[in-house]
């Protein structure tokens, strides 16, 4: 007999009724083979036990196979295997099992047991699942943090860029320094857009934040919580709180929320609950509370700040640096930053440029250091934060220091310090120079400008700044991740050892981010090969060939390329090589039925000369290089003997896949100790890694979670055979 607070049973008939009906939802960062192959798992375990399950995968093609209202309403139970925020408010009323997405690869069948008597998950509950023993899984603070950065982002880089494109396109000199946009001209609406955006990413980050933990009864909240920690009027302040007060609001504004809906309340006025007492509880009691408790102390720092900096003019330049630098970086637009700001503003008028001139140095350090840290060491940054540093590195040319704010409300820990070390030595190196700036406003746009005196000092002051903020923020995030991967030993990025595509290369290619938490990324490919824009090409396999210099690259090095994408072209006609299988991107020519090497690195390097065949690797050592770097990030071996090392890399010049099988089996690291014996490596160019290559990797996932058709890839006796195996992944 079915427990009273449980699902009620399901079905028509008596045989019917006995038929459990199950839902699973997988989901992880990167979303790409995790994904699917805990999705076959949970689905071929409750196949062998007679139990109807319907999963949703949430990967970085998008939401497949959606669960719908009339499948929730039939289901006995949902299991939710994931690394991201899943939505859970539609299966109020189910039991619910949250679970790391490694857990439904490794163990299916102890989840749709668990499933079984796991908590029912109530309206609004965001707590209400439970999650299965040995479940990876981020703490709720982290996935909320990273939600409300995720959405913050186009707000900045929108605001951002519009602010500076209005500037170098409408922006006239001005006679003290600097530019002035005329009022009421088309670039000063285009300006005031781009204000627009800047004010909307405080409150978002806040909101999204809330909403990560609260549910939709917490994004209001959370929102004009943010709204009102930036705005400093609304507690007597000369400036808001920024982006550090909207964190503290999303976080209280969530767990009030939640504190809210634990309270008990008549069935007559729950209904109204979600969309009118606690929105307007919650707001009303956050706004006053930040208002009265929280905003009057920071009204007092920054008066006390001013008159402490005020003691402080006839000290040493070098301190006065410092510390100017140390407060210009600590907050980005918060009352610290603005207490920096506001007091070189205001000297201006009095005749003292140089407190202006050594807060001028340091503006732009946190966004081009940021920036400058994408760059250098790009497998520690998604390529989402890939693609907001390029923007980064744009807005701190012009002075505008939010630009780094997504990175700091990223990692605070690391990125914080970071950027107050570099401000510091800019605001120190421009002090001990005598650096001035004539106008209130920093970056380098204001010396190129003519506002200030002392302009190579400046800009050896800015560079060096830049220099320590990316190469410490690098130090710091690189020694998190190690830390981080430690912890999670065996399972790879995130946890999960979710093979994300590796990236190398500055400068080339323009990335495209593919929806996922963190983030699959990847730029569109033609399936018949077409490679970066201005680079080299073929329209199809064998087809005509164009050369030229691609963004970074010179141009004899763009005609080295095309020539040797002719040469691919000519010999990697694969007409007569057997079926098309992977939409082309492997042939015969690529298929090993025997590995030679006996060790991880040596496969790779066998695997790298393989896909050389084809012609399309314009420089095998330097896949090798990425593929290897790919694997310091965590294993690319998913378990089942399977592995899947991978590189996105312009060292080839257009999508490529090769397989190779191991009898002995070679250790890769994988979740479950298995060697790997098939081995399946895929190399893109940065400029041709699109939805293709992650559909078909999503396909590769599902298709090697079926036992019967490894046996059969396995026993497969040459190429021709495997290549026939294959062929039915698609």
């Amino acid at each position: 007999m079915k427990n009273s607070a449980g699902p009620p049973p399901t079905g028509g008939g008596d045989g019917e009724r006995q038929r459990l009906r199950l839902l699973a939802v997988t989901a992880c960062p990167t979303g790409i083979a995790h994904t699917y192959m805990a999705a076959e798992k949970l689905a071929q375990a409750a196949a062998s036990r007679g139990i109807d399950m319907k999963v949703e995968t949430q990967g970085s093609i998008g939401a497949e196979n959606v669960l719908d209202d009339n499948d929730v309403s039939t289901a006995d139970g949902v299991i939710v295997a994931a690394d991201k925020d899943v939505d859970l408010s539609r299966f109020a009323g189910k039991r619910v099992l949250v679970v790391g997405v490694a857990e439904g690869i490794r163990h299916p069948e102890r989840l749709i047991e668990q499933v079984r008597s796991a908590p029912v998950h109530t309206a609004g509950g965001a707590a209400a699942a439970a999650a299965a023993p040995g479940g990876k899984e981020r703490s709720v603070g982290y996935k909320a943090l990273m939600n409300g950065v995720s959405y913050m982002i186009p707000f900045v880089v929108v605001g951002g860029l519009l602010i500076a494109i209005s500037l170098s396109l409408g922006g006239n000199p001005d006679p003290s320094g600097g530019l002035v946009i005329p009022k009421g001209s088309f670039w000063m609406d285009v300006n005031n857009i781009g204000v627009i955006g800047f004010t909307l990413m405080v409150p978002i980050l806040s909101g999204y934040i809330a909403y990560a933990i609260g549910d939709r009864p917490a994004l209001v909240p959370g929102m004009i919580g943010g709204w009102i920690a930036n705005t400093g009027s609304l507690y007597d302040s000369k400036a808001g709180a920024g982006f550090i007060g909207a964190i503290v609001t999303g976080f209280l504004a969530g767990y009030l929320v939640l504190w809210i809906k634990k309270v008990q309340v008549p069935k007559f006025v729950q209904p109204i609950m979600p969309i009118i007492v606690i929105p307007i509880v919650a707001t009303t009691a956050l706004g006053l509370f930040f208002i009265y408790v929280i905003g009057k102390p920071i009204s007092w720092v920054f008066e006390h700040l001013t008159s402490w900096l005020g003691g402080m003019t006839g000290t040493s330049a070098i301190l006065l640096g410092t510390i100017l630098g140390l407060m210009i970086a600590f907050d980005m637009g918060g009352p610290v930053n603005k207490t920096a700001f506001l007091f070189g503003a205001g000297l201006i008028a009095t005749g003292n440029q140089s407190v202006m001139g050594m807060c001028a140095a340091a503006i732009p350090v946190m966004p081009l250091g940021q920036g400058l840290a994408t760059l250098i060491r790009q497998r520690l940054y998604t390529e989402q934060e890939r693609e907001t540093g390029l923007a980064s590195l744009f807005m701190g040319c012009f002075g505008i220091s939010e630009g780094a704010i997504p990175f700091a409300a990223a990692r605070p820990a690391q990125v914080i310090p970071a950027n107050m070390l570099g401000g510091a030595v800019a605001g120190a190196v421009a002090g001990l120079a005598g650096v001035k700036d004539a106008v209130p406003h920093g970056g380098p746009i204001v010396a190129v400008l003519g506002a200030v005196s002392g302009v190579p000092m400046f800009f050896v002051a800015v560079a060096i700044g830049t220099a320590v903020t990316a190469v410490t923020t690098v130090a710091l995030v690189d020694v998190s991740e190690r830390k981080r991967r430690g912890e999670s030993a065996g399972l790879g990025v995130g946890g999960t050892g979710e093979p994300e595509l590796a990236s190398v290369g500055a400068g080339v290619g323009v990335p495209t981010e593919v929806p996922g938490a963190g983030v699959a990324v990847a730029e569109r490919a033609s399936r018949g090969g077409a490679v970066a824009s201005g680079a080299v090409g073929t329209g199809s396999p064998g087809g005509a060939v164009g050369t030229g210099g691609s963004a970074g690259t010179s141009g004899s090095a763009g005609s080295s390329a095309g020539a040797a994408a002719a040469v691919g072209a000519r010999g990697g006609d694969d007409s007569d090589a057997g079926p098309e299988v992977l939409s082309g991107y492997l042939t015969e020519q690529t298929v090993k039925v025997r590995l030679d090497a006996g060790g991880k690195e040596a496969v790779i390097r066998e695997m790298a000369g393989l896909l050389a065949r084809t012609g399309k690797v314009l420089d095998v050592e330097e896949l090798v290089a990425t593929a290897l770097r790919r694997e310091a990030q965590g294993t690319t071996g998913l378990g089942e003997e399977i592995a899947i090392p991978h590189a996105k890399t312009d060292a080839v010049s257009a999508p490529v896949v090769g397989f190779a099988r191991s009898a002995e089996g070679v250790e890769w690291g994988s979740p479950d100790g298995t060697k790997a014996r098939l081995v399946f490596m895929i190399a893109v160019p940065e400029a041709a890694a699109g939805d293709e290559h992650l559909r078909i990797l999503a396909l590769l996932s599902r298709k090697l979670m079926d036992a019967e058709f490894r046996e059969r890839l396995s026993a497969a006796e040459d190429e021709s055979a495997v290549l026939g195996v294959l062929s039915e992944v698609g």
